[in-house]
């Protein structure tokens, strides 16, 4: 097997925050930061700014897809590329990245 195409990403699309207790860390990026706090159906939150995102979960509350081990202070990320998926799969692969789980909500 020859190398693989590199991965070319475009942006990030969110992050996902872990926190120990949702209400105070919204909170707290809203009035420090001035980030928009947006509260959906079934308690999800998120933090907007710009155009950006940076979605909460507490501990023990998490939304899936979700972290392998969530903790408070821990974070993941969600990447758009550009990058064709069979050439992305075949690069992770090529430099021994394990694959978890399959595409995320949006693939």
């Amino acid at each position: 097997m020859g190398q693989a195409t590199r991965i070319v990403v475009d942006r990030l699309d969110h992050l996902v925050l872990t926190v120990a207790d949702i209400e105070p860390a919204a909170a707290f990026y809203g009035r420090v930061l001035g980030m928009e706090i947006v509260r959906f159906a079934g308690g999800r939150y998120a933090l907007k700014f710009g155009r950006q995102k940076i979605n909460l979960h507490e501990r023990n509350k998490e939304f899936e897809p979700k972290a392998f081990a969530p903790t408070p202070g821990s974070a993941d990320l969600c990447f758009i590329v550009e990058t064709p998926l069979e050439d992305a799969i075949a690069h992770l692969q090529a430099c021994e990245v394990a694959i978890e789980e399959g595409l995320g909500p949006n693939g």
